[in-house]
């Protein structure tokens, strides 16, 4: 049976370019990039990459209805988070003044601090 992985694009990132890796490496699975909460769940493997802000990615997942979503895949199959996609699967961010974030791991994201 053919693998479908599940590309999680919520506006926030280039995923043409994970796309296209995932594609190079995984044969003859159907890749394809989505905001479709249906295939997500019927998916075999997860991928969830993002850039940019806590807050801003937490309101795009949110816009999308995309919340239960990643919450499921990340419990329940293969799962792997990229970036901003890892970071807000954890309690809270300092960026942006705070921001809580999915929730699934306990913990903070710390900002850097500029000096």
């Amino acid at each position: 049976m053919t693998q479908r992985i599940a590309v999680i694009d919520y506006r926030m990132g280039n995923l043409r370019s994970v796309v296209k890796a995932i594609e190079h490496v995984a044969g003859d699975a159907v890749v394809r990039a989505t905001d479709d909460p249906g295939f997500i769940a019927g998916a075999d493997r997860v991928v969830f990459p993002g850039q940019g802000a806590a807050r801003d990615c937490m309101a795009a997942i949110g816009e999308h209805h995309l919340h239960a979503a990643i919450l499921g895949a990340a419990e329940s199959k293969p799962f792997l988070g990229i970036c901003m996609g890892l970071q807000v699967l954890m309690q809270h961010s300092e960026e942006n003044g705070g921001t809580d974030l999915l929730g699934l791991f306990r913990g903070n994201v710390k900002r850097f601090d500029g000096t």
